[in-house]
């Protein structure tokens, strides 16, 4: 069955017209995508948060990084947060049990595993995670997809940002033509046994 990879936020609109036009195409949502909704939904309750509380200031990456990738000043930092019983910690709480759902291999128990965390991120009394959340129940299928194929964009978000970097590195150019040239020359892996 021939795939079809989603590279923005899911929505209705999309996907219904790639299922009217693709009738044998199975949607997989990206999982970097995925995860950006809730890092948006984390940052909009800490935006919130933070008017109410100044010790939310200049925390904004601590909330949307992954706990792996924090310094050890960031780790102290949360720790100390944590223990305040803010919203954004209840925000936060919610984004690595969506991570795990990418770690299944077994679509029925991941697909049980996303109806409990959708149970409790839209119980969690968090408008934007809520909100969120709901954005996420209709595209199901193409986030349990992933776990089917294990495929996503990475590939080609790395070819798209070499091909912005020959653009820019050019500073325009006249035709498309001489774009396209340009991809080939840079992505195409030729080589030109030219005398030397």
């Amino acid at each position: 069955m021939p795939r079809c990879l989603l590279r923005g936020p899911p929505t209705q609109r999309l996907t219904s017209g790639i299922e009217s036009n693709f009738k044998n195409a199975a949607i997989t949502f990206d999982k970097f995508h995925v995860m950006k909704l809730i890092n948006e939904a984390i940052d909009q309750v800490r935006r919130e948060e933070q008017a109410h509380n100044g010790n939310l200031k200049k925390t904004r990456y601590i909330w949307l990084k992954n706990p792996e990738n924090l310094t050890e000043k960031q780790k102290k930092e949360l720790v100390s947060l944590k223990d305040m019983r803010l919203k954004t910690s209840k925000a936060y709480e919610i984004k690595p049990s969506l991570r795990d759902f990418w770690d299944f291999r077994d679509p029925l128990l991941a697909r049980s595993y996303l109806k409990k965390w959708y149970f409790w991120a839209t119980h969690s009394r968090l408008p934007s995670v809520i909100d969120k959340a709901k954005t996420l129940k209709n595209p199901w299928n193409g986030m349990s997809n992933y776990i089917n194929t294990r495929i996503d964009n990475g590939v080609l978000e790395g070819i798209n940002s070499l091909i912005q970097a020959a653009k820019n590195s050019a500073r325009g150019f006249r035709s498309t033509k001489n774009f396209i040239i340009t991809i080939y020359l840079r992505l195409g892996k030729l080589h030109f046994n030219l005398p030397t």
